[in-house]
């Protein structure tokens, strides 16, 4: 259990006034601007150092004002004692503060004799390196006050220019004499009154206020069993397979960054499984979901004249196919079967996937949708889960996405419920689709998902095969899809068993993935594409069956663009 410490902001405030006079002491305000590679940052907050003989309030302009966005940090440097508070104001209502009696203490620099003028102000030269980066700080003694933008170099004169790396600047542009100034004051008028808090939990906290966390599913189980029953928030699917919920996304700012992150453990299958994270679209007549609730035979069927009927894997007028957020595969067996032992090898206890799925923001922005993971198997144990989805404040110009509409998705997901797996790619047609543009796409691209599959030595899954992509009946794209790097997930895979020539299953190469890894989805550039109607083909060379076993492709298209 966390210990918190029962002194409050308050009585820091109080203890901190309590060592210097009843009237404030005379001071500075330092206003600070940072520039990087030698030009100024636009629309910047500039930082704020209220500064006396005691203490020192390193804040903004925004922060002093009341206007800053929450989450916002400030922070007191208390001389007298040593410390350094530090204070974020989480949202209106709530604040957390650590104090940290150690690290000003701890910081060591090197004295240089270079000396500048900054402001009118002589100023020395010091340097230190911290994690690999390279600080000099400008400070001068004339002022008879110290103090920095920064907790570094609070105590070595007052600082008027920090250099990071010889490119990132931050350099006193004004400095202002007061009769009198009271940091601490200051920051008690800026934030509420909180509790006192260990510095990991402090940072933790702070750290998980920067972004959006929408929790989809936590230690859920996927497995085939009869037993397994759906409930008033999660719904079971495939007898287990697939675990269905509805989540309600805020809308999402352009330029914000988007992230899906999902932990396995196995929780009695020893074998590696493709599984894949999706949601419904809901925008047509019917779903995805109609098929979840009355059978894979009730979504429209596509046919190529390879004599086999696969439902619900292109787009139709009145039907739109699930959109793939990721596709990832299990390992041998991860946790379960973690008392296997070889010499060298220490398991690893869960396999972490993590995918930007930013490109998706026009699909989730908003929206109420079912979010889907599916995981294929026919084990009883099966698979264990959780999964979140992190919405990241940013503003990156990278963000250009604002069209994205589902074309096709032959992962049969429904496939412990007879969905046909994807063998569509023996046939010379392949896969085939056909949609109508009510507007013309600039800059469009397919985002394409492949992966080949067919478990023995020459079925596809082990046989390098050609994904050729074709538009209007030009191709456009062709490539092989191809990982050798499995073997670098052997610890992810207890259950993968040692073969004679001294490699194990896990890690062969294979088509486009490895137990315990998701695989990236690609980007085919379509250039503008008119309004009106448009053909997208894949063609793969699939193999021929050997008996019983088959190879199987399953791909996932969505078109993007502006």
């Amino acid at each position: 259990m966390k210990k918190f410490i029962t002194i409050t902001l308050l009585s820091l405030f109080t203890f901190a006034q309590s060592q210097t006079s009843t009237k404030p002491p005379k001071g500075l305000k330092i206003t600070y601007a940072r520039s990087s590679n030698g030009k100024l940052i636009e629309n910047q907050d500039a930082i704020f150092v209220f500064t006396n003989p005691t203490e020192t309030l390193v804040t903004t302009e925004k922060m002093n004002s009341g206007k800053a966005e929450f989450p916002f940090e400030q922070t007191l440097i208390n001389r007298s004692e040593n410390k350094i508070i530090q204070v974020t104001q989480l949202k209106k209502d709530k604040s957390v503060t650590t104090v940290d009696s150690l690290s000003l203490a701890k910081q060591n620099f090197e004295f240089l004799s270079d000396t500048k003028t900054i402001l009118g102000y002589k100023c020395q030269k010091a340097k230190t390196i911290i994690n690999s980066n390279t600080i000099e700080l400008w400070y001068t003694n004339e002022l008879q006050v110290k103090g920095a933008p920064t907790t570094l170099g609070q105590n070595i004169g007052l600082v008027l220019e920090m250099v990071r790396n010889g490119n990132f600047v931050i350099s006193a542009t004004k400095i202002e004499k007061m009769k009198s100034v009271s940091p601490n004051m200051i920051l008690q008028n800026n934030t509420t009154n909180s509790p006192v808090i260990d510095g990991l939990t402090y940072k933790d906290l702070v750290w998980k206020s920067r972004f959006t966390t929408i929790k989809v599913f936590e230690n859920e189980i996927i497995n085939f069993s009869d037993a397994s029953k759906s409930n008033d928030s999660i719904l079971r699917f495939a007898n287990g397979t697939i675990i269905l919920k509805k989540i309600t996304f805020p809308e999402i700012k352009k330029g914000d960054s988007v992230f899906l992150d999902l932990a396995e453990q196995s929780n009695g299958d020893a074998y590696d499984r493709t599984g894949s994270v999706f949601i419904i679209p809901q925008d047509k007549r019917l779903s995805f979901f109609d098929g979840l609730q009355n059978g894979p035979k009730t979504l429209p069927i596509y046919e190529n004249g390879n004599g086999k009927q696969y439902q619900g894997v292109v787009a139709t007028p009145e039907f739109s196919p699930i959109i793939e957020l990721m596709r990832f595969f299990t390992p041998f067996g991860i946790k379960q079967y973690n008392y296997i032992q070889l010499k060298d090898k220490t398991w690893h206890e869960i396999v972490p996937y993590r995918m930007d799925i930013t490109d998706l923001k026009p699909n989730l922005s908003g929206k109420t949708i079912y979010v889907g993971t599916f995981i294929g198997n026919y084990d009883k144990g099966g698979h264990k889960i959780s999964m979140n989805i992190t919405i990241n404040p940013s503003e990156s110009s990278l963000d250009k996405t604002n069209i994205s509409i589902p074309l096709f998705n032959t992962t049969n997901v429904m496939e412990m419920a007879g969905q046909e797996y994807a063998t569509m790619f023996n046939h010379e047609k392949g896969l085939e689709v056909t949609f109508t543009l009510d507007k013309e796409i600039k800059n469009a691209k397919l985002r394409y998902i492949t992966t080949g599959h067919g478990g023995w030595e020459n079925g596809d899954e082990f046989v390098p095969k050609r994904n050729t992509i074709i538009l209007n009946g030009k191709e456009v794209f062709s490539f092989i899809p191809w990982r050798q790097d499995c073997g670098g997930y052997r610890l992810f895979n207890p259950a993968s068993g040692n073969f004679n020539d001294g490699l194990s299953s896990s890690d062969l190469s294979r088509s486009n993935w490895c137990p315990g890894t998701a695989t990236n989805p690609i980007y085919i550039e379509l250039g503008d594409l008119k309004a009106g109607t448009h053909t997208i083909q894949v063609k793969i060379p699939q193999g021929p069956n050997e008996g019983g076993s088959f190879s199987a492709w399953n791909v996932s298209g969505v078109l993007q663009g502006e």
